[in-house]
């Protein structure tokens, strides 16, 4: 498999890491659109948001539960935000499931 964030998780692709538990890693994004621009991805390669289901949702919900800690962790007590992108059309640049947090400033709105 070639995947950067594979990569990552196996420690083949040196990055900076901010968490890490048995199914989640966080890291900082090498370009980043804020402050503070984190990537947080399952351990387990799942492509992207299309190929959630019964039996890997869970990470899903390891991730969700390592956000609010990270957050924290970051110092963005005044909010953040958390973004994930999805296919070629919805700007998915590595298939391999991640969240965006975003915060450290006041961010535009978008379309949400």
């Amino acid at each position: 498999m070639d995947c950067i964030f594979c990569g990552i998780i196996d420690g083949q692709i040196p990055s900076e890491k901010v968490y890490e538990d048995d199914l989640v890693l966080a890291f900082r994004d090498i370009n980043p659109e804020a402050p503070v621009h984190i990537l947080v991805v399952p351990k387990t390669h799942v492509s992207s948001c299309d190929m959630i289901n019964g039996d890997n949702s869970s990470l899903v919900s390891a991730i969700f539960e390592a956000i609010p800690k990270i957050a924290a962790k970051e110092g963005l007590s005044n909010g953040y935000r958390v973004i994930t992108n999805v296919g070629e059309d919805g700007g998915q640049s590595v298939k391999h499931l991640h969240f965006h947090i975003l915060g450290g400033k006041k961010l535009p709105v978008h379309l949400c």
